[in-house]
């Protein structure tokens, strides 16, 4: 590849552009960002270099979560990946005035390059597959993507995805997507199919791997793991974040996507019953009305906040809170915020979600509730839970046995182990064949 023939711009990333209908990519542009004093520059020969020097295979993910929406299980397990192999993460279509369909690729300060395609409006879904299939070949010859892994978190992304030939694939199912408000018709076919091609299956949850297990032959749980030094900041408070700093105590706290799966009527029933005490309620507003959400003197509503910025916000709550409704989109959700709220420090109380109560409440660990009788009860006792040292032991020892290192740890020696044998057996052949020559 020639110099000309790859985009690149640099701001806080390295962004690329591919234009579907061009046999090349437009030229090197240079730009200033506001959170750099100047530019940067990325040839093509970084890219080549990057390849060539990092034996493993590449990490080509297909995933229905946008990258900078809420960092979660894909960017806990695909940040550690990337610190071995180039990891692609291509996300699903926005839908603009593009002409013809084009690429943005952005290199991502972690190292991974999140590949955002940008399709025409008002396309048939063929039209999409078709579209998104040849805008994928194309960056796999530009940025010569040839040995890799593909690991899937949508099975809507088999549509255009079917022709590849990964040395192994991987469906890292971390919900059980078929129950979600607006799930598109065919996607339990498009699961099927992704069962059949992929060689192994890890599920985000114990619940979600009991449904699993019986559909393919090779899966595995991996719950919801926990980047414990992050969340133990919470530990040593500092300084309330200027919009929390006057939200008066006792305060209770919830970070996380704010959709069908929260259960509305119970925290509204709290703050009705308790109107002293404090809901801080952090996280962006999706899949529903804003307009239904409570609106209580004692509800605040603080919207999204970046990864890093958690711990201070949790540092001022009394009590965490995962007030998910009981319906068929938390059937088998494994909330990674359980882990992250005891990693805090914090008490936690929770509906009764499956993959909370076995084991976090089974080992008295977190207060199960349902009604709001029954929550108000809980955070009373779980008000003076901070005063329990042997609550805390049992808390810290449990979360000693886990971590995003070793839960990412294990995922790939399984990867591995499916590679592997597959190099054994074309090595096999290939000296077999050189025998046969040299007699």
């Amino acid at each position: 590849m020639s110099q000309d023939n790859l985009s690149i711009k640099n701001t806080l990333s390295n962004v690329v552009s591919l234009e579907a209908h061009e046999s090349k990519i437009s030229p090197l542009v240079e730009s200033q960002s506001k959170f750099l004093a100047s530019s940067l520059s990325l040839s093509t020969a970084d890219l080549e270099f990057s390849q060539s020097s990092t034996p493993a295979p590449d990490l080509v993910c297909l995933s229905h979560l946008r990258w900078n929406f809420v960092y979660q299980r894909p960017q806990h397990l695909l940040t550690r990946c990337a610190k071995k192999r180039r990891v692609f993460v291509i996300e699903e279509p926005i839908f603009d005035a593009a002409q013809d369909g084009k690429l943005d690729i952005i290199q991502h300060e972690s190292g991974v390059w999140v590949v955002v395609p940008h399709l025409p409006e008002n396309l048939t879904e063929a039209a999409i597959n078709s579209i998104q299939q040849r805008l994928i070949d194309q960056l796999f010859a530009e940025v010569q993507i040839h040995n890799y892994i593909l690991w899937y978190y949508t099975p809507m992304a088999m549509a255009f995805t079917r022709h590849l030939e990964p040395l192994v694939t991987v469906y890292d199912c971390m919900d059980e997507l078929s129950l979600f408000a607006g799930a598109p018709p065919s996607l339990k076919a498009c699961e099927a199919e992704l069962f059949k091609r992929a060689e192994l299956v890890f599920t985000g949850g114990q619940s979600l791997y009991e449904v699993k297990r019986n559909q393919h032959p090779n899966v595995y749980a991996f719950p919801s793991s926990i980047d414990k030094a992050h969340f133990a900041q919470a530990r040593n408070f500092k300084a309330d974040p200027l919009d929390q700093a006057d939200i008066p105590h006792p305060r209770l706290g919830f970070f996380g996507v704010i959709d069908e799966r929260m259960d509305l009527e119970l925290i509204a029933g709290i703050a009705e019953a308790k109107p002293n005490w404090h809901l801080v309620i952090i996280g962006p507003v999706v899949k529903i009305d804003p307009a239904i959400l409570p609106c209580h003197k004692n509800i605040h509503y603080l919207g999204g906040k970046n990864y890093q910025e958690l711990p201070d916000y949790i540092a001022g709550w009394d009590v965490a809170l995962l007030p998910f409704a009981r319906n068929e989109s938390t059937r088998f959700i494994s909330p990674t915020k359980t882990p992250e709220y005891l990693a805090a420090g914090k008490p936690v109380v929770s509906t009764s979600i499956r993959d909370v109560v076995n084991p976090y409440g089974q080992m008295d660990m977190v207060y199960i509730a349902d009604t709001v009788a029954q929550f108000i009860t809980a955070i009373e006792a779980a008000l003076h839970q901070n005063s329990d040292p042997s609550w805390r032991t049992k808390v810290d020892t449990f979360l000693a046995q886990t971590s995003w290192d070793s839960t990412w740890g294990g995922m790939i020696q399984l990867v591995e182990s499916v590679i592997n044998p597959r190099k054994d057996r074309t090595a096999k052949i290939h000296n077999s064949e050189v025998k046969k020559l040299a007699n």
